[in-house]
């Protein structure tokens, strides 16, 4: 009799699992075409008159203000900590106005130049979807979890075409632990996210080839790798204190527009920064080719690097949708070329920089998302040949994730007065 209802649970959760891949491919497809499209489209007829640019964030932010308090019950959309009270709490759910709320909001961020990126939007909405179906379809009550991670690794799998990275960051950003019914769940959504891939032949977010790595570069990932570690906690901290100064502004009209004009401000001196800035890195690399050297490309990189973070928090504070993810791999990029060509000018190492860029779009992403498994497959997926960079990847990824807890650790234990 156990053995049966076993089964017929696991069945029911397969099932669930299956319709709940289904939606969220759906949801992240849609998502990620249309923000593509849009992105690209707003930004070149924008350049032509570049001081739009002032005005776009705040254009985006303000509508997604009215929609949130007219359309979306007022409530606003605290990124993936809703999804962590959700599984923390059996009587917690994500009510389904948040799958429209989220995709709408990631949406209008992103397209008018919000500094972040769709990725948290939809892993929020993925996961509303897998809460909303644990409630309709009946499916046992520990089951919830399961289904939320079902719809997180279908929608980052098809963001980044890559089923493995998805299936990787339900189970260690999300969920945080492995057991057998979430194994079975988020397999069916990377199974599915496969399949869907494959049939309409997705591609790498970058176009460009690796072509492998030198052993002797291995100190040289290991110093940017502590770097990225450093940068990360200024990343989030940085995140963490503007979104709380803007809480406290009480009149919503200078907390949208404020924070949204210095957004606007920042994308007119370095475009760069506009939306999810996945655009500047190939044509830094380019650039980079091009010149190899000169102060004006170190000056722009570091630039870059210190405001992209600034530039997403400030989105964030004034209203947007998004987090740290897409932001996090960009800026990680921008510090392996600058590491790259600085080590290449001053001591003659001949180090690859998109192999650098690489590496470090992935230590600031773990190390910002505490994931570092997830960071490697997924920064290994998004050029062809990328597993060649495996090793590297993989050593950048730990080191960032442990020099940022050790550093955010050295703070904390500072700010108490024990070393003060």
């Amino acid at each position: 009799m156990r053995k049966t209802v076993f089964l017929v649970n696991y069945t029911k959760l397969i099932f669930a699992s299956l319709i709940v891949s289904i939606l969220s491919v759906f949801l992240a497809k849609t998502l990620k075409t249309a923000t593509a499209y849009y992105e690209d489209l707003i930004f070149s007829k924008v350049s032509e008159l570049p001081f739009l640019f002032l005005i776009l964030p705040s254009i985006g932010i303000t509508i997604i203000y009215f929609l949130r308090k007219y359309l979306f019950k007022g409530k606003q959309n605290k990124g993936i900590k809703e999804i962590y009270a959700t599984i923390q709490n059996r009587k917690n759910s994500l009510p389904a106005f948040k799958i429209p709320s989220h995709y709408v909001n990631g949406f209008l961020t992103v397209i008018f130049g919000g500094s972040t990126g769709i990725e948290v939007s939809t892993v929020v909405a993925t996961a509303a979807i897998g809460s909303t179906a644990h409630k309709k379809i009946g499916v046992a009550q520990l089951f919830k979890t399961e289904l939320i991670c079902a719809g997180v690794t279908a929608g980052i799998a098809i963001l980044f075409a890559s089923p493995i990275t998805g299936l990787f960051f339900a189970l260690e950003v999300i969920a945080k632990k492995i057991n057998k019914s979430i194994l079975i769940s988020c397999g069916v959504a990377a199974l599915f996210s496969w399949f869907f891939i494959s049939f309409i032949k997705g591609t790498p977010l970058f176009s460009f080839t690796i072509n492998g790595w030198n052993s002797y570069a291995i100190p040289y990932f290991i110093l940017l790798a502590l770097i990225a570690g450093f940068i990360a906690v200024y990343f989030t901290k940085s995140v963490i204190y503007i979104k709380s100064f803007f809480g406290k502004i009480n009149n919503n009209f200078i907390r949208v527009n404020v924070g949204a004009v210095l957004v606007g401000l920042s994308i007119l001196y370095f475009p760069q920064l506009f939306g999810d800035s996945y655009a500047a890195i190939p044509e830094l690399l380019k650039q980079i080719e091009i010149e190899i050297f000169s102060n004006s490309l170190v000056f722009l990189l570091l630039f870059l690097i210190i405001l992209k973070p600034l530039a997403a928090s400030l989105t964030l504070g004034a209203g947007g949708d998004g987090g740290v993810f897409a932001p996090g791999i960009v800026t990680g990029a921008f510090l392996g070329m600058l590491v790259a060509i600085l080590l290449n000018h001053f001591f003659d190492t001949h180090l690859i920089v998109v192999n650098f860029a690489l590496v470090g779009a992935a230590a600031v992403l773990s190390a910002a998302i505490n994931g570092p498994l997830t960071a490697l497959f997924l920064i290994c997926s998004i050029a062809p040949n990328g597993f060649a960079l495996f090793v590297p990847v993989l050593m950048g990824s730990f080191i960032a994730k442990y020099a940022a807890q050790i550093l955010c650790s050295y703070t904390v234990y500072s700010y108490n007065g024990k070393l003060a």
